[in-house]
């Protein structure tokens, strides 16, 4: 190569090292700013959505309102691509594996079962989760500083509440000895959420009547099955399975006069007495954050897994009355929202 080549080379080499310089401070700059990277609204950003039950839609409202607020909007640079299972969790795999094909940038999971039927769709494109009661102990992520996949998101840590909001629900209802237990064993979240629940009770003087179910017929025969007076008071851990009948657990908890105790707020304007944990829709918000930074091009096992940045403590005054529970003032003062 002659001395006018090797310049030539070299102006090369230094224009492309230079202009992967620059690509990669933009991309830094973009995820530090928060700014949009923009996109024309023919082809605009793509976000697969995959939604278990109703009370999740509030995620979804939350990731829009998030994402508008870092400037993505739909009609102008960003599009939704959204499978509603309505509560059916066998069709999960299916639509997935449907919106993988829709090939988006990133899918959006709200709850574990989806976010695992999302794990199983796909290793390359990816996701962020939202609700999760406990991603490392289901499997999810590696760890909370590099889930070391595809995968990244915020967990509610609903799993490792359970002790806390069972401390609750005896300071509401201070003489309940015999609490009933609904697991769902073929759902991790279940089985771990109800390891914490253990580890705490026998501290607080409460037994754990656990019953295991797998359907909604199950669920009504194991509620059957135990007389009036047998339970002092119902405790819902996290299910895909069970919160899909909450309405069941609601109508006994009412009918004799006890608290049901619940983990998401939506379930406390059903009729549920008292519920701790993270905001679904402030979840959403939180989540969107994360999404922009993966259209911009970072990678999701760069990004640390989060907790919610709030928790709340919602309890349903109507309920209260009809059972004819008196809350202690001491809980009022701590309550974020009421229900009437």
């Amino acid at each position: 190569m002659d001395g006018h080549a090797r310049r030539t080379h070299h102006r090369g080499a230094m224009g492309s090292l230079k202009l992967g310089l620059v690509a990669a401070l933009l991309v830094f700059w973009v995820v530090l700013t928060g700014a949009v990277a923009v996109r024309p609204s023919a082809n605009p950003y793509r976000v697969g959505v995959l939604i278990f039950r109703p009370p999740f839609h509030l995620a979804l409202d939350g990731l829009r309102e998030g994402l508008a607020q870092l400037g993505y909007r739909e009609a102008e640079n960003l599009a939704f691509v959204v499978e509603d299972a309505h509560g059916d969790m066998p069709s999960l795999a299916g639509r997935a594996a449907k919106i993988v094909q829709a090939k988006p940038d990133v899918m959006f999971t709200i709850g574990t079962a989806p976010t695992a039927a999302a794990k199983q769709a796909t290793t390359m494109l990816p996701i962020v989760f939202t609700f999760v009661a406990d991603p490392l102990r289901s499997g999810l992520i590696a760890s909370y500083a590099s889930s070391q996949n595809n995968l990244t998101g915020i967990t509610n840590s609903a799993a490792p509440l359970s002790g806390k909001r069972l401390e609750l629900l005896q300071e509401i209802a201070p003489g309940i000895k015999h609490v009933l237990v609904l697991v769902a064993p073929q759902e991790s979240v279940s089985e771990v959420s109800f390891k914490f629940l253990a580890e705490v009770a026998p501290k607080l003087g409460i037994e754990l009547i656990r019953r295991d179910v797998s359907s909604r017929a199950e669920i009504e025969q194991g509620l059957q099955a135990l007389p009036k007076g047998t339970i002092d008071a119902i405790y819902h851990i996290p299910s895909a399975l069970v919160g899909t009948h909450i309405d069941l657990l609601i109508q006994r908890a009412i009918e004799d006069r006890m608290p049901l105790s619940v983990h998401e707020d939506a379930m406390v304007a059903q009729g549920a007495l008292i519920s701790y944990g993270a905001d679904i829709r402030l979840l959403g918000v939180q989540a969107a954050k994360l999404v922009a930074k993966i259209l911009i091009g970072a990678k999701p096992s760069e990004i640390p897994v989060q907790t919610a940045e709030k928790l709340t403590l919602v309890i349903n005054l109507s309920t209260a009355k009809a059972i004819g529970l008196d809350i202690p003032r001491t809980i009022l003062e701590r309550t974020d929202r009421f229900v009437e």
